[in-house]
């Protein structure tokens, strides 16, 4: 049974390459994902190299690795909900979610008028099938990796500031709205018109919520009578599950968007961090490299040229900007400073799995005609855009912070020369300051 041995091979490939990319300062997905390319048939399969370790899956085992794969991104999502902080919500406010709002908004704005711009320009857009495909390119840059921010600020140790709350917040709001944004642009592809798919993510929202609060009282319960069980990560494996099918099956709504519900009901609770322990062992150890791998594997590089390579690197420095200019200026009106609110900008650029996610979960988007790539398919650009903001995050967080201990220092340096100034001026009065 070959998908014995292609799960061996994706489980060694992605450890391996993921290890080496974190030790070149990259997150561990970028070298999943590396992994998937090289052992499927993508880019050496293509090559008519044979050897161990590339596998050429059947449309069956193909099947299984994508089962495996859907598994694996609700994990992550389910995972993503459950470590919410819906307090530390609550106290950033409207700050946080008027930098998301448009830190989502701006992105896709921008990011769909730029597709449409490589897929022949504004007047395709009356094209429903590429005006899906360009939304679709849009959404990818919404949302935000918070770990490599949160990672950053912490060194930094800004993480408990002003500046690092808001950004916090922005970003985990930031991907709840990226995640709605994608539900409606999936159900409008599918064939239903905005108002009633803006209706159903509504209604699954409040529904949710209502049986969420019963279910979050139910755990609560469960959790004071049999805390740290195996039962309690069980019953909320399967709280997610079916948050998941019900999203998408009876309201047309992305399955992450259930998970990532579930998680957040979850979320706060005393073995919230339990169940999410369990989470990543099941997810991590298995089925979250499953997915990681899958979009390598299955990617198609037969229609791609040297026009695929200039969108990537405008998705990227759209996907930059956009974020930078969107938050920081969402910012300004809060009373922070110039430089802070650059900072809050760049610590929106960053992007990770969230991100592999909304590409997993649209790619019935891309557009085809006559079975060839016809619109635009953002495998590339997203993987770029992974690589470059989760290198350049950090490194832009970090000058603007010692650009601003910098300043601050300078600012106190020219009070204390001012006012050693003064008392030369003064000689009289600096004798009676010391005399005091």
């Amino acid at each position: 049974m070959n998908i014995v041995y292609d799960c061996a091979i994706i489980l060694l490939a992605t450890k391996l390459l993921g290890m080496g990319a974190r030790k070149i300062g990259l997150p561990q997905v970028v070298g999943m994902i590396l992994a998937g390319l090289l052992i499927g048939p993508a880019i050496v399969g293509r090559l008519g190299i044979g050897f161990p370790g590339i596998i050429h899956p059947t449309e069956a085992e193909m099947y299984v690795l994508d089962s495996f794969s859907q598994i694996g991104v609700i994990f992550i999502l389910f995972s993503s909900g459950l470590e919410t902080d819906v307090k530390e919500l609550k106290h950033v406010g409207i700050t946080a979610t008027v930098v998301a709002a448009v830190g989502v908004a701006l992105p896709v704005i921008a990011g769909t008028f730029g597709a449409l711009m490589f897929m022949g320009g504004p007047s395709q857009a009356s094209n429903p099938a590429i005006l899906m495909n360009a939304l679709f390119v849009g959404t990818i840059l919404a949302a935000t990796s918070v770990g490599i921010t949160v990672e950053t600020l912490r060194e930094l140790g800004k993480l408990n500031t002003r500046i690092g709350t808001t950004i916090l917040g922005a970003a985990i709001i930031d991907d709840v709205l990226g995640i709605i944004v994608l539900s409606v642009i999936t159900s409008i592809g599918g064939g239903g018109s905005i108002l009633l798919t803006l209706a159903k993510v509504a209604a699954f929202l409040v529904l949710s919520a209502l049986v969420g609060l019963l279910l979050r009282k139910c755990f609560r319960w469960l959790i004071l009578n049999y805390p740290h069980k195996r039962r309690t990560s069980i019953f909320a494996f399967a709280m997610c599950f079916l948050f998941a099918y019900c999203a998408e099956e009876f309201f047309d709504v992305a399955s992450i968007t259930g998970a990532y519900m579930a998680g957040l009901i979850l979320s706060g609770l005393d073995d919230a961090s339990f169940v999410d322990r369990k989470v990543i062992v099941s997810g991590y150890m298995i089925f979250t490299p499953m997915f990681f791998a899958h979009i390598g594997i299955s990617a198609d590089f037969s229609n791609f040229q040297a026009g695929g390579l200039i969108f990537a690197l405008t998705f990227v420095g759209i996907g930059i900007l956009t974020k930078i200019i969107g938050c920081g200026a969402a910012a300004k009106p809060f009373g922070y400073k110039t430089r802070d609110c650059a900072a809050i900008g760049c610590g929106m650029i960053a992007r990770g799995e969230v991100a592999l996610a909304v590409y997993a979960t649209g790619q019935n988007l891309i557009y085809y005609e006559n079975g060839k790539l016809a619109g635009i398919d953002p495998l590339v650009a997203t993987i770029f855009l992974i690589v470059i903001s989760s290198v350049l995050c950090p490194i832009l967080l970090k000058l603007m912070f010692k650009n601003a201990k910098h300043a601050q220092e300078g600012t106190a340096r020219n009070m204390s020369i001012h006012s050693e100034a003064i008392e030369n001026l003064d000689p009289i009065g600096s004798t009676l300051k010391n005399r005091k």
